[in-house]
């Protein structure tokens, strides 16, 4: 059947929505890192990885910092979202944590889930990565070992982020290799319900939560996650995500700060709940986003706000999510 312009248009942005970005790269030949399609003036900087995982071959982008000096670097993984690939969020967020590895000399991995999706807890999705049971948690954690025989780590300062799915996937980390993450930042991602049922982690993980109150998909409030003609899954809302995690880190109660507008037109504005005093010496944060959506703030925006809501300015989320997690360490 050919729909109208308008509609093929429409069909083709839902297809996108939770974590697809839009970008202009020319995969080299026989390169199997999950594609990059439409358009953007970013370059992708980092170069793809082939990991031999269980019986499959998987993928993942690399960049670390250039540097003649042998000392053990950080690491942090970035996870797509919902139909998105590593290339998307290298994108996304703007080559901004290059940059950071440029500086604090670190290693930044951009994995790609297998259908463009994580299984990150919630089980009755249609996704590949769901219906075939996927080991995200230990492909993770092999992607990190794989770089590690390339460039010298440390395992004390391994940190994950992501968006929606991928943020989604960060929580599941948090529970199920809280001896491996030192760290963890959910961006347009509350805690499902399902995971918030089975989560014991074996330590109090620091995590820091970056959500949108407008946010199309990923609700605040919590309930369904809104994606059409798919069913995603329930999540809790914002603050009991937040709250949960203070509780499972037996947190002071938290403390809230309202900073001072960076871009008065934005249409946005932030405020800060920051728990401290946690076991381990951990912190629990929740980036409040007054008006944002389903985006990354202070990168690129995939998809108009019609279908997703504002991206916030009030707010860098690549250099925020390096502040926090590196302050922390594994015992």
């Amino acid at each position: 059947m050919k729909y109208p312009h308008h509609l093929t248009r429409f069909f083709a942005s839902v297809a996108c929505l939770c974590g697809l970005l839009l970008v202009d790269f020319a995969e080299a030949k026989n390169v199997p890192c999950a594609s990059v399609r439409g358009r953007s003036t970013y370059k992708i900087e980092s170069r793809c990885v082939n990991l031999k995982y269980g019986d499959a071959v998987r993928t993942y982008r690399l960049y670390a910092a250039p540097s003649s000096n042998r000392a053990p670097m950080p690491v942090l993984l970035i996870l797509h979202g919902g139909g998105g690939s590593g290339g998307a969020m290298e994108g996304m967020s703007l080559g901004q944590f290059n940059r950071i590895a440029d500086r604090h000399r670190a290693v930044i991995l951009y994995p790609d889930g297998v259908g463009r999706n994580w299984n990150d807890g919630r089980s009755d999705l249609h996704a590949q990565a769901v219906q075939e049971g996927v080991d995200d948690v230990g492909f993770l954690r092999a992607v990190v070992e794989d770089a590690g025989t390339r460039f010298p780590i440390d395992r004390k300062r391994i940190y994950a982020a992501g968006i929606s799915n991928g943020g989604l996937m960060s929580y599941r980390l948090a529970c199920d290799a809280a001896n491996f993450f030192a760290a963890v930042v959910p961006v347009a991602a509350n805690l499902s319900v399902e995971l918030a049922a089975e989560c014991r982690p074996s330590r109090a993980v620091p995590v820091a939560i970056i959500n949108g109150t407008d946010d199309p998909i990923m609700p605040w409030i919590g309930g369904e996650i809104k994606v059409p003609w798919n069913r995603r899954g329930e999540v809790l809302s914002a603050q009991e995500s937040f709250e949960r995690w203070i509780k499972i880190g037996d947190c002071a109660l938290p403390v809230t700060h309202m900073p001072k507008n960076q871009s008065p037109d934005d249409g946005t504005s932030l405020v800060r709940h920051v728990a401290r005093e946690c076991k381990d010496g951990g912190e629990v944060r929740l980036y409040e986003i007054l008006g944002g959506g389903h985006a990354w703030p202070g990168g690129s925006p995939y998809l108009t706000e019609k279908f997703v809501g504002k991206v916030s300015r009030e707010l860098n989320a690549s250099e925020e999510i390096w502040n926090f997690v590196s302050h922390f360490a594994l015992p």
